[in-house]
């Protein structure tokens, strides 16, 4: 049976069998493997993984509770080794990274990060701030809708300035919420969203990062940002 990795930590780790359950159905029991002053922290892997609900929450459990004294670097999900031997060979091999990613995210978190557009909200600004467009929308509202072809340029015109709109507000979101971390990394494009940024801070920086978001929501109404966090710090372990 291949093995499931949920972390990487230091030292070696109190026996976990009977206390922490990790993924699967029924899940997995979480044990620790040791190799020099590193250990992994794994269980079995069930012979068909998914990314179901059930299974990304309890990976997320695993790493929550082996880090709540020690600095964990957490793996994601999906992990997988074909043998305990193998992932011992590994901590053997990688021994310096390892070590050095451990002190550099020692007592660190991420915040994730999304912005999107009130889409009112966005569009009453562009029409304030481009007179052209002002000027088109009231033409067509003058002649009962406009034409076909008034119509399309003018969506086509509006598009391009609502992205417009979102590449300098994309710009302002990072450089604001920049300044309360230590990190960031960008995150996957995710649809409908025109940011999507990794924060890394301080086990007791969140507050000034959240702070940062309500700011920005209350000084630009456009923007609605979702905050996710604190997490394992994903997005900033090497490859």
């Amino acid at each position: 049976m291949s093995t499931y990795v949920y972390g990487i930590t230091q030292g070696a780790v109190p026996d976990l069998r009977d206390k922490l359950l990790g993924i699967g159905d029924p899940p997995k029991p979480v044990r620790a493997l040791t190799e020099g002053e590193l250990s992994a922290i794994v269980s079995d892997c069930p012979e068909q993984l998914r990314p179901k609900r059930r299974d990304l929450i309890a990976h997320q459990h695993v790493l929550a509770e082996v880090s709540g004294d020690r600095a964990v670097l957490p793996m994601r999900f999906g992990s997988v080794s074909p043998s305990d031997e193998d992932v011992r060979g590994v901590l053997a091999e990688q021994a310096d990274r390892y070590q050095a990613q451990l002190r550099r995210l020692a007592h660190r978190v991420e915040y994730n990060v999304k912005a999107v557009h009130d889409e009112d909200a966005v569009l009453h600004q562009v029409l304030a701030e481009e007179p052209e467009l002002r000027a088109m929308a009231e033409a067509n509202r003058a002649a009962g809708g406009g034409t076909y072809e008034d119509r399309l340029r003018f969506g086509e015109l509006m598009a391009g300035a609502v992205r417009a709109r979102e590449v300098r507000d994309a710009q302002l979101v990072e450089k604001t919420l920049t300044a309360a971390a230590e990190e960031v990394r960008p995150g996957p494009d995710s649809g409908g969203w025109f940011v999507n940024l990794s924060f890394l801070v301080g086990k007791d920086g969140g507050g000034a990062l959240t702070d940062a978001v309500a700011e920005l929501e209350r000084a630009h109404p456009r923007l609605k940002l979702r905050v996710h966090g604190p997490l394992p710090p994903y997005s900033f372990v090497e490859s």
